[in-house]
């Protein structure tokens, strides 16, 4: 215990030491003061306490705690976590390649990825994961079992599975291989003239990926260009300085970033030569839309270089780095906030200035501020992300539609689906037939996907106001009638949404035999912001007017 005791004490005091020579002069005795009583609580806690604590646990609770008190994008990454890192930044990673998801007390194949391991080796989409390398897989989440199935490349793992549809269970010897998430799993023409560029991230590959895939849609005629920044989550700055130079001239400026150590002034220009500074684009976002995805629209929006079309972005304007710290673990701080050509920062909550609950609000209405576009003065604004020149939203989900993606059902019936059918027709020719739909009606005859409608709801919020205020019983029987009249049924449900239903079947279907292009191209037939994307690409007279600020 004194051994343990002393080199934890070592530990500390090594960190006191290289705090200070970093040069914290200002705050020297505070920061002193405060190190010297965590390092007293914490032997003494290791000492006294009455069972045995595990002081690498304590330690992570510690630091995890006082990094969530700041933003959620300051994170402690411990060395048993690099290859999560790794795959943050390079989007690579040793494995089996799929996806896997906890289903009830099991965990299973959600998703193999085209080419790799898992796919090679035959495993499929809705495999239920019964044993890893001899060890049960029993009570384990998909957090646990993924610690396993992560590996160097070239070596195998062995997993019996369970197979829905078969009697027997399965054994797969899977090669693990450095596998690579691609930034831009798909592009193509998606009308005539126009090219689309779907791209899913910001690894050190995006840039790249983004450029051979915008000189392929050139070659093949594309005179348009629809850039999907839709989910993207953000990653590397760099990158997305370097998307933004294909489409602006060299010198032209991107974003800047201003932190509380002046080496995080800067500011980032294009540097090389543009692809086409010409060509028109229209940038798609939303809500999930977030960091270096809004530097890129926010950027070309401030340029006047794109139109920017969907709803408004996620609003995360602040900026990390990833600091080394002893024992091979990282520090992933937030150093600085970036800004747009314009000026604007669109970072939405203020997490220097929390609410009582701990919680950051969002920057008040009072406090947000107009800026204007470099070229056509166009109005733009702060402190909310970045607001698209059209707003265009996706028709919402029916209740329905939601109850079944919920319960994980269309993935069931596709996973059963894909058992009784070796092959489908092409992507493009796929069509679930009237036939197949009565089937998956008949599939979800003894399904629970119970969901209440939002007439239902109001009609229960009625009647409990009606009975508070002693008015119930006189319109009970008009009550009883109405409720009668909007209480749904679910199988007239299942035909009255039948062609919403079918899209996502669909999807989820043509996803076991086409993977990720396949199931994006599927998404793509029946896309209502990308459709209004076209429709603004081809009219150049409304497509101009827009970036001139001329539009009303």
């Amino acid at each position: 215990m004194k051994k343990r005791v002393t080199k934890i004490a070592a530990i500390v005091s090594i960190a006191i030491t290289s705090i200070f020579t970093v040069g914290f002069t200002e705050s020297y005795f505070e920061v002193s003061k405060n190190l010297d009583i965590f390092a007293t609580l914490f032997r003494e806690l290791n000492i006294y306490y009455v069972d045995d604590a595990n002081p690498g646990d304590l330690m992570k609770t510690g630091i995890d705690a006082m990094l969530e008190s700041l933003d959620p994008y300051t994170n402690y990454i411990p060395e048993s976590k690099m290859e999560d890192y790794k795959m943050m930044t390079t989007g690579q990673y040793g494995g089996i390649g799929a996806v896997i998801q906890t289903k009830g007390e099991n965990v299973i194949i959600s998703e193999p990825y085209e080419g790799f391991g898992a796919d090679k080796a035959g495993l499929m989409a809705g495999d239920k994961i019964i044993k890893v390398d001899g060890k049960s897989a029993k009570g384990k989440n998909s957090t646990e079992i993924r610690e396993f199935l992560l590996g160097q490349p070239g070596t195998t793992i062995e997993l019996i599975i369970e197979r829905p549809g078969t009697e027997e269970l399965l054994t797969k010897t899977v090669t693990r291989e450095e596998v690579k998430i691609k930034d831009v799993p798909y592009a193509g023409i998606v009308d005539d003239g126009v090219g689309y560029i779907r791209l899913t991230g910001f690894t050190e590959s995006a840039s790249s990926e983004v450029k051979t895939a915008l000189m392929d849609l050139k070659e093949k005629g594309a005179d348009k260009i629809v850039l999907d920044l839709r989910g993207n989550g953000g990653g590397l700055l760099r990158e997305s300085v370097n998307i933004v130079n294909f489409f602006v001239n060299k010198g032209t400026p991107v974003v800047s970033t201003k932190g509380k150590i002046k080496d995080w002034d800067k500011s980032y220009k294009a540097l090389s030569e543009p692809i086409d500074t010409e060509i028109p684009v229209v940038v798609l976002i939303n809500g999930s839309s977030a960091s270096a995805s809004e530097i890129v629209s926010g950027s070309l929006q401030d340029n006047d270089r794109a139109v920017v079309m969907g709803s408004l972005s996620f609003g995360k304007g602040l900026v990390q780095q990833v600091r080394p710290l002893s024992y091979n673990s990282k520090l992933k701080v937030t150093v600085a906030k970036y800004y747009t050509p314009s000026g604007r920062c669109i970072q939405k909550l203020d997490y220097s200035n929390k609410n009582s609950a701990g919680k950051a609000d969002e920057i008040p209405d009072s406090l947000i501020t107009e800026f204007k576009t470099i070229n056509s003065k166009r109005s733009v604004f702060d402190g909310k992300g970045v607001a698209p020149d059209i707003e265009v939203k996706n028709k919402l989900l029916s209740d329905i539609a939601t109850s079944l993606l919920l319960k994980n059902l269309f993935f069931d019936f596709a996973t059963d689906y894909r058992i009784k059918h070796e092959t489908i027709a092409k992507v493009e020719d796929y069509k679930l037939s009237d036939t197949e739909y009565d089937s998956f009606v008949e599939f979800l005859s003894d399904k629970d996907y119970e969901y209440t409608t939002e007439s239902e709801k109001l009609l229960a919020s009625l009647e409990k106001a009606a009975q508070e205020e002693s008015s119930f019983e006189g319109a009970k029987a008009e009550y009883e009638a109405l409720k009668t009249k909007l209480t749904h049924s679910k199988k007239e449900d299942l035909y009255k949404f039948k062609e919403e239903i079918v899209q996502i079947l669909e999807n989820e279907i043509i996803s076991r035999y086409y993977y990720q292009t396949g199931q994006i191209k599927t998404a793509l037939k029946h896309d209502i912001i990308l459709n209004e994307a076209i429709k603004t690409l081809k009219d150049k007279e409304l497509y101009n007017s827009i970036l001139a600020g001329t539009n009303k």
